[in-house]
Parts: C-alpha cells; sequence; structure tokens
C-alpha cells in the first residue's frame, strides 16, 4: 500500500507535468533554486565543521528550527495548492489508518523540498564527524529531524482540510503571511547584529533555549555529545522522539477524523450569508445589538464588522501592531554605544501608527463598491455616514495609538517628552481621520473589489490614485504643522511647556479639523452621492 501511494504521487506528477507546459517550467526553476540552495547549505556545513563546537551548534539549532517551522507552515500558508494527499480523497476506500500514515508520510518527501531536505539533513552528519559517536547521534538527529518535518507538515494539513475550503479561512491565511514578511527585515538585522557583537550571547542563550525543545533537540544532541556529554546527548534525543511521537499521534487522531466525517464541518457552513460566522455572531446581530439605534450607529456597526471580517481592513491592523517592533529594531540597531530608546525611530512609532490607520478609511467608500448603493437608496445623510465610519474606527484607534506613544517612554523610563509625542500622534490621528472623511466623499480610488485578495493590484485609474494619495499626506503633514513645530521645540528646548503646549493643541486642534472634516465631508457627499455611486460602477 505505501509503495501504491508513491506510485500515485508520482503518476499524478508526471500527468500535471504532462498537462501544463508551465508547470514544467516551475519544477524545473524550482528545482534550479532548490539545489542552489543545497549546495550553499552543504558547503556550509562542511564549513561548520571546522568551528567551535558551540558555534556550529548554534548555527544548526537556529537553522534547523527555522527549517521545521517552514515545514509546519507550509501548509497553511499555500492551502489548496497541492490536493494529491488531502485526507478526503482517501474517505472511501478501506486503506488502513497505518499503511495511510506511513504512505503519506513518505509520499510528502517527494518533491523538490523533500528531496532537498533530505540531502541537507544528511549533510549535517558531516558537521558532526567528529569521532564515532558524534556522528552516531548526528545520524539518529537527522533521521528525528527528517520525520518531525514531514509529521509536523502532514499534522497540519490534515488539522486545515476540512477549513481549506473556506474563503476565509485562505484570506486569514494570506494576511497573516504578512507578519513574517514585515519581520523579516527586522530578524535579519537582529542576527546581523548579534553575529557582530563578541559572543553573540543572545543568540548563545535563544539556541540554548531552544535545544530544549523538540524542534532544536536533534540539532543540538550530536554538539553534545561531541563535548562528551552523552547523558545530555540522550536526553535531546529523547525529547525530540516524544515530540515526534506526539505529533504522529496528533496527526493520526486529526487523519482519522477527517476520513470518518469529510467535509461534514465545511459543509454545515456553506450557502447563505452566515458562512463563516462564529456562533456568537450567528445569534446575535454583533456590533448592530450595542450600536445606538440612529443611522450613524448603523453605519458604524457596519464598519466595525469590515474591520473585522474584510480581508482588506484587516490586513492594514495587522501592521499596526508590528510597528513598534520594526521601530524597535531600527532603533537597537542603529544606535551606537548605549543611547537611549527614545534617540531613534522607535519613538515615533504611534506617530506613524496613528497616520497608518486615519489614513485607512480615505478610500472607504471606494471599499464599499456597488454596496455603496444602500446608503444612497436609504436616504443617509452624509454627515451621519461620515460620523459613523469615524467613530468606529476611533473606537479601537484612540487606545490603540496612546499605548502606542507611551509604550517607548515606558521602556526608556524618561516621561519628560511623552506629552508632546502623544499630542502629535492625537493630533495626526484626529485631524487625519477628518481629512479621510472629505476625501473618501469626493475621490474614488482604484481598490480591489469584495471578494478579492487584499494584495491584488486592480487595473484602473493609478495616476489619479497616486495623486490622492501624495496630496493627501501632504494636505495632512500641513493640518499638523502646529503640533509638529511645538515638537522640535521641546525637543531643542526639552522645556515641559513645550511638550504639554503640544498635547493640548493636538487635542484642541484635532478634534476641531474631525468636526470640520466630518460636516464638510458629509455636505459633499450629500451634494455627489449619485456620481460617487457612478463612479464606483465603472471601476467594477
Amino acid at each position: 500500500m505505501v509503495a501504491h501511494l508513491i506510485r500515485l504521487k508520482l503518476l499524478l506528477l508526471r500527468n500535471g507535468l504532462r498537462r501544463s507546459p508551465w508547470q514544467l517550467v516551475g519544477i524545473v526553476v524550482g528545482g534550479l533554486y532548490g539545489l542552489w540552495m543545497l549546495f550553499l547549505a552543504v558547503v556550509g556545513l562542511i564549513l561548520l565543521r571546522t568551528l567551535p563546537t558551540d558555534v556550529a551548534e548554534t548555527v544548526l539549532v537556529l537553522g534547523g528550527t527555522l527549517l521545521l517551522l517552514g515545514w509546519t507552515l507550509t501548509p497553511v500558508i499555500f492551502a489548496g495548492i497541492d490536493l494529491t494527499l488531502e485526507p478526503a480523497r482517501f474517505a472511501l476506500f478501506p486503506i488502513p489508518l497505518r499503511q495511510l500514515l506511513l504512505g503519506q508520510a513518505v509520499a510528502g518527501l517527494i518533491g523538490v523540498p523533500g528531496v532537498c531536505t533530505l540531502l541537507a539533513l544528511a549533510a549535517t552528519t558531516v558537521t558532526w564527524a567528529r569521532g564515532p559517536l558524534p556522528f552516531a547521534i548526528a545520524v539518529v538527529s537527522a533521521v528525528l529531524a527528517l520525520g518531525l518535518c514531514v509529521v509536523l507538515s502532514r499534522l497540519v494539513a490534515s488539522a486545515a482540510s476540512e477549513l481549506a475550503t473556506s474563503r476565509r479561512f485562505r484570506d486569514v491565511s494570506r494576511i497573516l503571511l504578512i507578519v513574517p514578511l514585515v519581520l523579516l527585515g527586522p530578524g535579519i538585522s537582529l542576527l546581523a547584529q548579534g553575529i557582530g557583537d563578541s559572543g553573540a550571547p543572545g543568540i548563545s542563550a535563544a539556541a540554548a533555549v531552544l535545544g530544549w525543545t523538540p524542534l532544536g533537540a536533534p540539532f543540538s544532541a550530536p554538539a553534545e555529545a561531541a563535548d562528551g556529554q552523552l547523558p545530555v546527548a540522550v536526553a535531546k534525543l529523547i525529547i525530540a522522539a516524544a515530540g515526534l511521537g506526539l505529533a504522529a499521534w496528533g496527526w493520526s487522531r486529526t487523519l482519522s477524523r477527517a476520513l470518518e466525517s469529510p467535509g461534514s464541518r465545511s459543509g454545515s457552513r456553506s450557502g447563505g450569508r452566515g458562512r463563516g460566522l462564529s456562533r456568537a455572531e450567528g445569534r446575535g446581530l454583533g456590533a448592530f445589538r450595542w450600536m445606538p439605534p440612529t443611522p450613524a450607529g448603523a453605519v458604524a456597526a457596519r464598519a466595525l464588522t469590515y474591520w473585522i471580517r474584510d480581508p482588506r481592513y484587516t490586513a492594514g491592523l495587522i501592521v499596526v501592531p508590528l510597528l513598534p517592533v520594526i521601530m524597535y529594531v531600527s532603533t537597537v540597531t542603529g544606535r551606537r554605544g548605549h543611547g537611549s530608546l527614545l534617540e531613534g525611530p522607535f519613538a515615533f512609532s504611534g506617530v506613524l501608527a496613528a497616520f497608518i490607520l486615519a489614513w485607512s478609511i480615505s478610500a472607504d467608500v471606494s471599499y464599499d463598491s456597488t454596496a455603496f448603493s444602500l446608503h444612497v437608496a436609504a436616504g443617509v445623510r452624509g454627515r451621519s455616514d461620515r460620523l459613523g465610519r469615524a467613530a468606529a474606527l476611533l473606537l479601537f484607534a484612540f487606545p490603540t495609538i496612546v499605548v502606542l506613544t507611551l509604550l517607548p517612554f515606558l521602556l526608556a523610563g524618561d516621561w519628560s517628552l511623552a506629552p508632546a509625542f502623544l499630542g502629535l500622534s492625537l493630533g495626526v490621528l484626529l485631524s487625519g481621520v477628518g481629512l479621510s472623511s472629505l476625501v473618501s466623499a469626493r475621490y474614488t480610488v482604484v481598490v480591489p473589489l469584495p471578494g478579492e485578495s487584499p494584495f491584488k493590484r486592480p487595473a484602473g485609474n493609478s495616476a489619479q490614485t497616486l495623486l490622492v494619495q501624495f496630496g493627501g499626506t501632504l494636505a495632512l503633514g500641513i493640518l499638523a504643522s502646529p503640533e509638529i513645530v511645538l515638537l522640535v521645540l521641546a525637543l531643542v528646548t526639552r522645556s515641559p511647556g513645550y511638550a504639554w503646549g503640544a498635547l493640548g493643541v493636538g487635542v484642541a486642534l484635532g478634534t476641531g479639523l474631525l468636526i470640520a472634516g466630518i460636516l464638510l465631508g458629509g455636505l459633499t457627499m450629500d451634494r455627489r452621492a449619485p456620481e460617487l455611486y457612478a463612479s464606483l460602477t465603472r471601476v467594477r
């Protein structure tokens, strides 16, 4: 049965290559890239044999952990790409579970990633060819690491097999891909700085901790054997084997459940407008239950639903909490000596987050697409529409900006300039929401349509979109210029008066511009609602 599953995998792969020449090109390109990466990995592993044991252990533990995480996350990020081993496809066949598990595990290695991983793990034995005992431990460790790669991948694939048919799951998995992509640059910067520092104590400490987890234990055990710590090496092998056994048990449970009831969970949610709703949302009305029963309250409840469920909005929300991490890494890696955390981009985390959140609703009418007809047909006043959308954003943006702005000062332990930065952040947020309320009522821009990927680049008048974005950013800078001037004076003079003055001006001026933007945006929408809807239908 195992051999039959392997032949089935190879047959499906061959037929796919015959059906599509572009798939053959993709396999060739992927194979060449994989061979190049494998060559670099093998050369690096051979060179590690000449380095001290602790250095080789740190590199292998960190690299091996990343390898295991990559195998684990791949079925989620690329859900639905390879369905040849989907559990539901075997539900009608009386295949023993044990044989199916073994067959899927071996078949999972067929392909460029599997072959490259197998050869790279085999090359780790060269790194630890420092005696018979370390070499033997390295062989066992490589086998355990390979098993963890495959079993963790199949565990996640089985658990996500039913969810993969849901559009919401695909949208969420794509959005979550932003997190590692955004943090990739800061991670590389920290790693480069750690390697540049003498001894790299932070990286060594992280590797030491990971070495006692199932992710890093198989890559750390040979180093312990090379240092003569045989009991420690055996203990880490036991940890790796226990992790593999636990993952295999979880995989067998999820695979058995998927075979017994294929697609039952997804099928119960198919059809109707309630697809993807949680149990609590299905029973109630969500934000409509507690928002005021007014036109503005209804618009705010609808906007909050967008922020929670529309991937085009949610993608921006994920970036905001990551901004302090990026700014912190930029400050830490850029400062010299023991400078303050406030002497770098980290102090402006709240200001940048305020700009992103405030300007995010400058295209809210464009995001509505033809659903904007509901506002036009219902006769919703422009003022209520603008107020509801602004209130929905400020409901979560205001406390978020306060926290992100004060976080650097909390970590630095210096609160002298906190009022000035808080004033600028709140000024940018409030003024920006007012400006966005006016801009979105006057202009429509090209955005992904409802249901499309938030990362799609739609065709259309991109020149107008760029002009609106650039002009709005410049206008917001002019509106926030009083707070900027007071912040600069506070930085130069260190005077508490300027700092608190910036806070007062930011709140007062920002509130005034917010009200003005809502009123002017409401009047503009009342006058141009039909034209706005016509422009949206032309975009479709």
